[in-house]
């Protein structure tokens, strides 16, 4: 998702980080202005709080979409786009400002304040109740995130989007 005008792009990111400012590596000041970016599950969240409209492109023009549209194209575009919009979102309304975390392997980044402002002490791994993964995997995440001073949490959402947060962190026998 595109929001292009740079000035309410600017406004929406600053207001909790939402998004990436396009061309901006790392904001600094809330004096920068650029188009943003967001994933469908920010999106998805800014559209239900009536914080943002989302048009569509059809065969008669820009249409105007609900939350369960885009909720079902997020379900027919993004793999466990169901688990993680309920993880964001839980986040989200706990307070914390949610990232992606993908260059420090994990699905989300959290942090309390905000990026520039303090270091996430979180990265967060989400799964499905009935998924399986190889241990391995939570090993190397694990110790990635532990080597740049986070703790991995593993969130597991349930058939009924229920979250149980697994915090683990490392111990020296």
């Amino acid at each position: 998702m595109i929001v292009p005008d740079p000035v309410c792009g600017s406004e929406i990111y600053w207001t909790s980080f939402y998004g990436s400012l396009l061309g901006v590596e790392k904001p600094r000041s809330k004096s920068e202005r650029a188009p943003l970016e967001l994933s469908l599950i920010e999106a998805l969240y800014l559209l239900e709080k009536n914080l943002l409209n989302v048009y569509a492109q059809g065969e008669g023009g820009l249409t105007r979409l609900t939350p369960e549209q885009l909720y079902s194209i997020g379900l027919e575009r993004v793999n466990r786009f169901r688990e993680l919009y309920a993880v964001y979102k839980d986040l989200r309304e706990r307070g914390f400002v949610v990232r992606r975390g993908l260059k420090f392997g994990c699905d989300y980044l959290v942090y309390r304040h905000g990026p520039g402002i303090d270091h996430a002490p979180y990265g967060v791994q989400v799964y499905s109740v009935d998924e399986s993964t190889d241990p391995i995997e939570i090993v190397r995440m694990g110790r990635l995130l532990h080597s740049v001073r986070k703790k991995l949490i593993i969130a597991v959402v349930d058939s009924g989007s229920r979250i149980n947060y697994l915090l683990f962190g490392w111990w020296k026998p």
